[in-house]
């Protein structure tokens, strides 16, 4: 049996971003991977729930993403560590202004999507995101449910016709 590869599209997404965080500003930033670690997103093995961004050692690197060893490899791969940082590539126009958002009080920078884009790279959608309070994610909960019983009822009414 061959698995297949992804070529294009999303491989990791990070789902509770959007509930612990209002999403403030997205960007998209290359990410510096070594050949076994893009070998290991092709084949979709790849979590980055714990993840988050921040400016360390002279770049701006992405933490805590787990990108495990690819298991095909025949000598040729080096081993590495699942969680190491890995620098992600933006301008320094997106840097400064990033830098300038965290530093404010509540807010990071948090992972959102790691996927191939159109051209096979591996991308990360980065978003500067503001924390939720409890209140807040009571009313994110309330949306959701009030949103799922609007679409049972619109389903109920529609089937009637």
């Amino acid at each position: 049996m061959v698995k297949t590869l992804i070529t294009t599209g999303s491989v990791a997404s990070n789902r509770k971003a959007h509930f612990n965080y209002t999403i403030l500003e997205t960007f998209e930033a290359g990410i510096i991977l070594t050949g076994g670690e893009v070998k290991s997103l092709r084949a979709g093995h790849a979590t980055i729930n714990e993840s988050y961004a921040s400016f360390e050692r002279g770049g701006f690197y992405l933490i805590n993403a787990h990108i495990l060893d690819y298991a095909g490899a025949k000598g040729g791969f080096v081993e590495q560590d699942a969680t190491r940082p890995k620098q992600l590539l933006l301008r320094k126009k997106e840097l400064k202004h990033i830098r300038d958002e965290i530093t404010k009080k509540g807010r990071t920078a948090v992972p959102l999507e790691l996927y191939f884009n159109a051209r096979g790279l591996a991308k990360v959608k980065i978003a500067v995101a503001q924390g939720k309070n409890v209140v807040d994610k009571r009313e994110t909960i309330k949306k959701r449910d009030w949103n799922i019983e609007k679409r049972r009822i619109l389903a109920h009414y529609n089937s009637g016709k």
